[in-house]
C-alpha cells in the first residue's frame, strides 16, 4: 500500500513543491527522515563556487568533495557536480554539509490496526408520531435504526420512484428498540399505572429509573406499535429494572400520551414493537405536500452507496400525525323528551400544558368536529358542529331507524389534517 510523507521548514511560506516515489518498504519515521534530508540538501546546495585546476589534478572526479579555505582561515566543504576539460580543468561544485546526513531522533508512530466489519442489513422503523415536545416539524415522520456492529452512521435515501434518490438524511445514533415479551392491556390514559410491570427486550445502551417528576417533564418517553408508521401508542415510565440481558420491566407507566390514547387498542400483544423516543430517533425531510403520498427508501450504512446489498427496501406513505388534532375528552349525555343531548371537551396539541390561561389553545383555523352515529357497525347519520356540543333529536332518531344500543363519535377536525381520531360513548336507547 502507497504512503505519502512530507517535510517542511517551520515559517517557510514557499509553494514549490519537490516530489519523489521510492519503491522501497519503509517505515514512517525513516521516510520522514529521507524527506528532511532532501529538504536541507536542497537548501544548502543554493551555495555554490566555480574554480579551476590545473591539467595535473586529473585525480579529481565529479562527486568527490573539496575543502576550500577561505582569507579568514575558515573551510567550507562542496561537492563537485561538473568539471569541463578546456586546458585548465574548470570545475562547479556546490556546498554540502555534513550534519544533515546524521541520523534523526525520530519517534516512530504506531499503527491501529481496526478490525474489519462486514457491513450489515440496518433495522429500520418509521414512525409517524404526534407532536411530542412542540419544536418538531409537525408533518414529518420519524425513523429509527440500529445495527449490531453499528456502521458509524446511518444513510436514508428516498425518491417518489425506485430510482434516482437522493440523500435524504443520516443517523448519527444508534435507537433503542425491542419488542414486547409481556402484553400490555389497555388503560386510562394520562393515570398512573402501578400493576404488573411491561417486560420489554431492549438492544443497545441500558434503560435507566428516573422519579415522577422527570417523568412529568419528559423523561423516559417510549413509543409502542405494531410495526406499522402510524399506529404508535406513545408512553411514559419511572422504573426500569433489569432482569436479563437486554430485558427490563418497566413499572410506574404512563398511557397514551401526546393524544395517542384515541388509538390504544384492547392489547398490545407480545412481540410488539417499543422504541425509545431519546433523540436518537431522527425526523426525515418531506414537504408537507408530500403527505399521503407513497415515498421509495433505501437504507443502509452511510459508508456505502444505496446498491449495495446491505440497503434494505421501503415503500411508505406519511399523514403527517403532528398535524392531527386529539380525540375530544369527557363526552357526556343527557336525554330529554326523546332527544339526546351530547356534549364533550376541546383538546388540543399545541401549548396545552399551562395551567395560566382559561382555556387551552385551539391549536387549528377554527373550531369544527364531526359527529358520527354508528348502528350495529354502521354510519347512520354524519354532520359537522362548530361547538362542543350536539342534539340528536328524536325526530332524527326515528328518521334513521335506531332500535336499541347505539353509539355516537366526534373527532376534531383539522383544515390541514382532516378528521382527529374519535372519542365515543354508547347510548342504550
Amino acid at each position: 500500500m502507497a504512503r505519502v510523507t512530507d517535510a517542511r521548514f517551520p515559517h517557510d511560506e514557499a509553494t514549490d513543491v519537490t516530489q519523489n516515489e521510492l519503491p522501497l518498504a519503509l517505515t514512517e519515521a525513516e521516510a520522514t527522515t529521507i524527506a528532511e534530508r532532501w529538504l536541507s540538501g536542497a537548501r544548502v546546495a543554493r551555495d555554490g563556487v566555480s574554480f579551476s585546476l590545473p591539467p595535473s589534478r586529473s585525480d579529481l572526479r565529479a562527486g568527490d568533495l573539496a575543502k576550500l579555505t577561505d582569507a579568514s582561515g575558515g573551510s567550507t566543504l562542496y561537492r563537485v557536480d561538473r568539471i569541463e576539460d578546456r586546458g585548465a580543468r574548470h570545475v562547479e561544485a556546490v556546498r554540502v554539509e555534513r550534519q544533515i546526513y546524521t541520523p534523526s531522533e525520530a519517534v516512530e508512530s504506531v499503527g491501529e490496526v481496526r478490525p474489519f466489519a462486514v457491513p450489515v442489513p440496518v433495522s429500520a422503523q418509521f414512525m409517524d408520531l404526534p407532536l411530542l415536545k412542540g419544536d418538531e416539524v409537525p408533518h414529518t415522520p420519524y425513523i429509527a435504526a440500529t445495527a449490531r456492529p453499528w456502521p458509524g452512521g446511518v444513510a436514508v435515501y428516498g425518491s417518489a420512484e425506485d430510482s434516482d434518490y437522493s440523500l435524504n438524511t443520516v443517523i448519527e445514533r444508534p435507537a433503542r428498540m425491542g419488542v414486547l415479551k409481556t402484553s400490555l392491556e389497555k388503560a386510562e390514559a394520562g393515570l398512573w399505572q402501578r400493576g404488573r410491570p411491561l417486560r420489554v427486550n431492549v438492544a443497545g445502551a441500558p434503560l435507566s429509573s428516573v422519579t415522577a417528576d422527570a417523568v412529568l417533564n419528559g423523561a423516559n418517553v417510549a413509543a409502542i406499535g405494531d410495526g406499522s408508521s402510524d399506529k404508535w401508542e406513545v408512553i411514559q415510565f419511572a422504573r426500569a429494572d433489569l432482569v436479563a440481558p437486554d430485558t427490563y420491566d418497566l413499572s410506574g407507566l404512563l398511557r397514551g400520551q401526546a393524544g395517542s390514547d384515541g388509538l390504544v387498542p384492547d392489547s398490545w400483544p407480545t412481540g410488539s414493537r417499543f422504541v425509545l423516543l431519546d433523540g436518537a430517533p431522527t425526523q426525515i425531510g418531506m414537504e408537507l405536500s408530500s403527505r399521503g403520498l407513497a415515498r421509495h427508501y433505501r437504507i443502509g450504512p452511510s459508508l456505502r452507496p444505496y446498491d449495495d446489498p446491505s440497503y434494505r427496501y421501503y415503500v411508505e406513505a406519511f399523514q403527517g400525525v403532528g398535524l392531527r388534532p386529539y380525540a375530544p375528552a369527557h363526552l357526556k349525555v343527557r336525554q330529554t323528551g326523546g332527544d339526546t343531548h351530547l356534549s364533550w371537551v376541546r383538546r388540543t396539541r399545541i401549548d396545552g400544558d399551562s395551567w395560566a390561561s382559561l382555556e387551552v389553545p385551539l391549536g387549528e383555523e377554527f373550531e369544527r368536529y364531526l359527529v358520527r352515529v354508528t348502528h350495529n357497525g354502521s354510519v347512520v347519520r354524519e354532520v359537522e358542529t362548530g361547538s362542543a356540543a350536539w342534539t340528536y333529536v328524536d325526530a332524527e332518531q326515528s328518521q334513521d331507524g335506531l332500535t336499541g344500543p347505539y353509539e355516537i363519535e366526534v373527532a376534531q377536525v383539522s383544515l390541514r389534517f382532516g378528521p382527529g381520531l374519535f372519542s365515543r360513548i354508547e347510548i342504550n336507547g
